[in-house]
């Protein structure tokens, strides 16, 4: 390896990336880096940091009714959005500032340039400077996509959502999956009139279909103008706001169109084709269960791959390849069994197999409760939480767990140890609960939805 500058070099700062190169520096390696944005990636700078933090804001609007219901009385409550942003964009430029300290602190090369591969071993960066390594890791993640509709540039992605000057009085939201119905709770949290269309026929496609409509039945409970089947047409800026023609034919006016319909790989441009690396249908890059490209020395991880498009997952394909490759200790990445929060609102926590993919492999059982909470019943609000077990019959372990509710993403990490362990109904059952708590109904449900 000393005929190359670095012996691995990561194209990507963002939490996958950094978590790789710092691994491997860890294990000795002599580790470069290179990105062209800011570091931290989607999760710090555009992602899950600058989302929860308005997940957290929106949900005061909620508490301060609520708060009238236990006794609480209160002149008056103003969201005061440019405070918030700025307060906001100063944190995220803290952890921008953590994440480069620790990648200098672990001794990894920083290059504030955009790379693009030359040949297996060799990146170009926009610099002008040419970086050779024995290994090269492609960890850039994902970006926005948006359809080709007419009017298209007056819309935003969730990149812009973060940026806007003032709250907008009227949003209209396309899509359907989480990232769409997270900022039509956020934003209707905050105080703005929210339009959501998804052209298909129940929200949140790929998780439980229970949960899709309970989650549905309560966004509309708060406010949200959820349309199912419907889609945009064309967007025309007008001298009051956005007409909107829909795929009924009906014209309507916002403030804001924000679509969310999806991410993509962000590989175009990077030179993958050329070294005849495999993509696949949407330009993902095709990796084997130790994230190895069909071109040996060059690796990826994380949104690129299009596997499982999380954080937490990106940081630990990080580590298993920093572990395969420099530690010496083949590591395939294990995607069973995710625990995954959702923070519409009210927000999911789910882990394991929906009811109705289960089905089609075991025969199950379901247990089932759907309760208002304590809190909630006390303050006088009509919100109901899910909880749903997925069972196999025959060897009685839990193969599904999926909760909507508070805190539900703090739940399905604890819960998310005892699937992942193989716990079975009855180790549910033998788990002494904790009283007075919504969570308690976990491990108090008795007798399997009949049928």
């Amino acid at each position: 390896m000393a005929d190359f500058d670095y012996d691995l070099f990561v194209i990507g700062g963002g939490s996958g990336g950094v978590r790789a190169a710092r691994w491997a520096a860890g294990y000795g390696a002599r580790v470069g880096l290179c990105e062209e944005d800011r570091y931290g990636g989607t999760c710090v700078i555009r992602g899950c940091v600058p989302k929860k933090l308005m997940v957290f804001a929106s949900g005061f609007s909620e508490s301060v009714e609520d708060a009238t219901g236990f006794g609480w009385r209160f002149e008056r409550s103003d969201f005061d959005w440019r405070f918030f942003i700025d307060k906001k964009d100063r944190e995220i430029d803290r952890l921008e500032q953590v994440y480069q300290r620790n990648l200098e602190k672990a001794g990894v090369t920083i290059h504030r340039a955009r790379g693009v591969l030359e040949d297996p071993h060799t990146v170009k960066l926009s610099t002008g400077e040419t970086i050779t390594a024995a290994h090269l890791l492609v960890a850039t993640g994902g970006a926005p996509f948006v359809p080709d509709v007419p009017g298209i540039e007056h819309a935003i992605t969730s990149n812009e959502i973060f940026h806007l000057e003032t709250r907008p009085e009227r949003m209209l939201i396309i899509g359907g999956g989480y990232i769409a119905c997270e900022f039509a709770g956020i934003m209707n949290g905050l105080g703005t009139r929210v339009t959501q269309f998804y052209r298909g026929a129940q929200i949140l496609r790929g998780f439980d279909d229970e949960v899709r409509g309970h989650v549905a039945e309560e966004m509309r409970k708060k406010g949200i103008d959820l349309h199912l089947g419907r889609d945009l047409v064309s967007i025309e800026k007008t001298g009051s706001g956005l007409a909107v023609k829909c795929s009924d034919n009906s014209i309507s006016e916002y403030d804001v169109v924000l679509y969310a319909t999806g991410r993509r790989p962000n590989t175009r441009g990077l030179g993958l084709t050329e070294l005849g690396i495999e993509l696949g249908r949407y330009g993902e890059i095709c990796v084997d269960e130790y994230s190895q490209s069909s071109v040996p020395s060059i690796y990826a991880i994380g949104d690129v791959t299009d596997r499982v498009n999380l954080t937490p997952v990106a940081i630990h394909e990080g580590m298993a390849f920093a572990d395969t490759v420099f530690k010496g200790e083949p590591t395939p990445v294990d995607h069973a069994n995710i625990p995954t929060a959702i923070f519409t609102q009210p927000e999911i926590g789910t882990v394991g197999m929906t009811q109705e993919e289960a089905r089609e492999l075991y025969d199950i059982e379901i247990y089932r409760t759907a309760f208002r909470p304590m809190f909630h019943a006390f303050a006088d609000r009509d919100q109901r939480m899910l909880m749903k077990l997925v069972v196999d019959k025959a060897s009685r372990r839990v193969l599904g767990v999926h909760i909507v509710g508070p805190a539900a993403g703090e739940m399905i990490q604890l819960v998310g140890i005892a699937v992942k362990m193989g716990a079975t109904k009855e180790d549910f059952d033998r788990t002494m609960a904790v009283h007075p708590t919504a969570a308690e109904e976990l491990v108090t449900m008795r007798h399997a939805v009949p049928g």
